[in-house]
């Protein structure tokens, strides 16, 4: 998982890597609890989610919609979600998260 186009490395447009290629995770029901996983995966103590229009949209493949994380999982990749590339989102719905130090 990787954050893009923050202003800083805690904040930005979510991509995750699958299939030896990166992509976005559609905000589909994307709360705090994924940014929380997300976030704990990189090291910090949580975070929020943001809208993407304050990174800009992703480019490629939309991994995932639909994710709904209980809130305890090590990785964003442990989540239920819709299955890998069924989606019905286009870039300006990316998921995007500003992370807490």
């Amino acid at each position: 998982v990787q954050l893009k186009n923050g202003s800083n490395e805690h904040e930005g447009r979510v991509e995750i890597a699958h299939a030896g290629q990166w992509g976005t995770i559609c905000d589909d029901g994307f709360g705090v609890k994924e940014a929380d996983v997300i976030c704990r995966s990189l090291g910090y103590v949580g975070g929020i989610p943001t809208g993407s229009e304050q990174f800009g949209h992703g480019v490629g493949r939309i991994w995932l919609d639909n994710v709904a994380c209980v809130g305890n999982e090590d990785s964003i990749k442990q989540c239920p979600h819709n299955g890998w590339e069924n989606h019905d989102c286009n870039h300006a719905e990316d998921a995007a998260v500003i992370c807490s130090e």
